[in-house]
């Protein structure tokens, strides 16, 4: 048996090697890794031990006896508490860097792929990574001063007050702040799921980054409010922006925000954005990109990638309500989208007729099974572009493309573990070309990589 070599509680001095997926710094306590949010490559840190687990510990920083070049002051007073930023103490180049080398760690973790080998492209960043994110969904809960919405704490279920988040639009942050004032005025309780009281759960708010139409969600446990029209009215008329209010009722215990009750109390159905020269008119249960800038970017690199002529048939599996397939409409000859979920198909369809799109379809299915289906009418896919969920692609999904054989295949990815873990099957079939990794969510330790897979001759 080896002995432990850190102890609960333990104050400890370690150097920080490299940073983790997940955003903290790594460093390594008598060969033992040791997990440390907050921290820099380079830096010499006092840490105490707050959890020792199989062949590694986490510990929270107590001080940087050594400072590295690139630390920062945090922009929110909230970070390191709670859990929605984890590289803000970093300078956004150092951020750039750090998550493409969160892609090649990836590879090398979970593939026989030489990542040093592989072309692993600079991280396309923004010009002002703050104030990006056109929605938020903020659990309502309770302080001394009455109702207010927050962020959980970092590992816990613990609520943290928020009033000024600066990844979100400002915009947002003031319907939301006058939305929960509402709820105190009008004495609406925030739900507590223990004992299944109260009302209030969510406020959830989106905005068009082109339109700056703002729409407003009250997610409640029952429908036991009766002037949710007055209320909406007042929101409506304070900040001027917000077109579109609903009540969503959700009286379940499950992970899901919004219930399957939707009601429009106020304004429009939809409010509308842009992405480029497509418009798209948003209701509350569409997807859309949370960062409409980078989203740009991520969708020319897709285009880019694709090298499409105005001839070629492109499937886009997981489709969602069509944004990159009719991104790279104008230069391919036929798109065909494919997801199993209605509404996003139905939403889809929708928008290709908003942006008179004629070479777009869009069926409702696993695309395993729908694929194949085309390939024997006839219909031989040239480029496959796959967006899956953090999950990654489901191994029938693999085979499919396996046997399919388009030329070329466009993965845009979430998360670089289950992307590698992908690539590591894919590439008996397919040669990596290069990985692009886009920087979406600034401040976060999230990466999105587009990957352009060449079929093997």
């Amino acid at each position: 048996m080896h002995a432990t070599p850190l102890k609960i509680d333990q104050e400890f001095l370690v150097t920080i090697k490299r940073i983790g997926i997940n955003g903290e710094g790594i460093g390594y306590y008598k060969r033992q890794a040791v997990f440390i949010p907050g921290t820099l490559v380079g830096e010499e840190v006092v840490a105490k031990c707050t959890r020792v687990a199989g062949g590694y510990s986490e510990a929270e920083l107590v001080r940087v006896k050594k400072r590295a070049k690139m630390r920062r002051a945090p922009e929110c007073e909230h970070f390191g508490v709670c859990g929605g930023c984890q590289l803000q103490h970093m300078q956004y180049p150092e951020q750039l860097r750090v998550k493409r080398d969160m892609v090649a760690q990836a590879i090398e973790r979970y593939t026989n792929l030489d990542a040093e080998g592989l072309e692993i492209r600079p991280t396309m960043g923004m010009d002002n990574p703050f104030h990006y994110r056109n929605k938020a969904q903020m659990p309502v809960g309770y302080d001394d001063d009455g109702v207010m919405v927050g962020l959980y704490a970092m590992n816990s279920r613990e609520l943290i007050q928020i009033d000024n988040c600066p990844i979100q639009y400002e915009s947002i942050n003031k319907a939301i702040n006058h939305a929960v004032d509402l709820l105190d005025e009008y004495e609406i309780f925030a739900y507590a799921p223990k004992t299944k009281k109260g009302t209030a759960r969510h406020i959830v708010a989106r905005a068009g980054l082109k339109s700056g139409e703002l729409q407003v969600v009250f997610v409640f446990a029952s429908e036991d409010f009766k002037q949710m029209q007055q209320l909406a009215g007042e929101l409506m008329n304070y900040v001027p922006e917000v077109k579109s209010v609903y009540l969503s009722i959700n009286d379940g215990d499950g992970h899901e925000i919004l219930g399957e009750k939707l009601i429009r109390v106020a304004g429009t159905e939809t409010i509308s954005d842009r992405l480029g020269h497509l418009k798209f008119n948003l209701s509350p249960r569409a997807f859309f990109q949370l960062n409409p800038e980078q989203t740009v970017k991520l969708y020319n690199q897709v285009k880019y990638a694709a090298s499409l002529t105005g001839k070629e048939k492109v499937v886009d599996a997981y489709c969602g309500v069509g944004t990159i397939g009719q991104w790279l409409a104008d230069k391919a000859g036929e798109v065909r989208g494919v997801d199993i979920i209605p509404q996003a198909i139905d939403d889809a369809r929708k928008n290709a007729k908003l942006n008179r799109l004629s070479n777009v379809n869009y069926t409702v299915g696993k695309a395993e099974a729908i694929v194949p289906k085309w390939v024997n009418e006839g219909f031989k896919p040239d480029v496959v572009i796959v967006d899956p969920p953090r999950t990654g692609l489901e191994k029938p999904l693999i085979e499919m493309l396996k046997r399919v054989q388009p030329q070329l295949v466009i993965y845009v990815s979430c998360n670089p573990s289950t992307l590698a873990k992908n690539l590591k099957e894919l590439s008996q079939k397919y040669r990596i070309d290069y990985i692009q990794p886009v920087d979406m969510f600034p401040q976060t330790s999230h990466v999105e990589s587009v990957v352009r897979l060449v079929r093997k001759k």
